[in-house]
């Protein structure tokens, strides 16, 4: 864990911003990179941006588009409070958003994950379960969770 990267997966939530503020806390404690990655998922997801668009792959590629232009504006604020010999690296992944998690954390040798949980309790709980809670159960490294 101490002498490799923490990954910090964001939805561009206000909450997602917040456990930014914890990886990048404990990335300079460590002295390590920090790794920020966004996953677009099925594209007439929740997350489709009020993107009107006339295909699949026109919508994906606006998808991408926006994520990344959001990512690099988080990378820019988490740079800016990081010391200058640490960087943060970013990626936009497609797919299923705990697979790509915990893909990328294996492809990348991730020494710990800080990930943002929205709190959903009850209904919306069981029909939104919690990546947060699957990744802290399913992930080979260490998992943080913030509120």
């Amino acid at each position: 864990m101490r002498t490799r990267q923490i990954l910090c997966p964001t939805d561009f939530s206000e909450t997602a911003s917040h456990a930014l503020t914890y990886a990048v806390d404990m990335a300079k404690l460590y002295g390590v990179d920090l790794r920020v990655v966004h996953v677009v998922s099925e594209p007439y997801g929740a997350h489709n941006y009020g993107i009107t668009v006339e295909s699949n792959e026109e919508l994906e590629q606006h998808l991408h588009a926006y994520a990344n232009g959001k990512l690099a504006e988080v990378v820019r604020q988490a740079q800016a409070l990081m010391p200058e010999q640490l960087s943060v690296k970013s990626e936009v992944r497609s797919g299923a958003v705990l697979g790509q998690l915990l893909l990328d954390s294996e492809q990348n040798d991730v020494g710990m994950i800080v990930i943002a949980s929205h709190g959903h309790t009850g209904l919306s709980h069981l029909l939104n379960p919690s990546v947060a809670e699957e990744l802290a159960n399913k992930a080979k490294c260490p998992v943080m969770v913030v509120k």
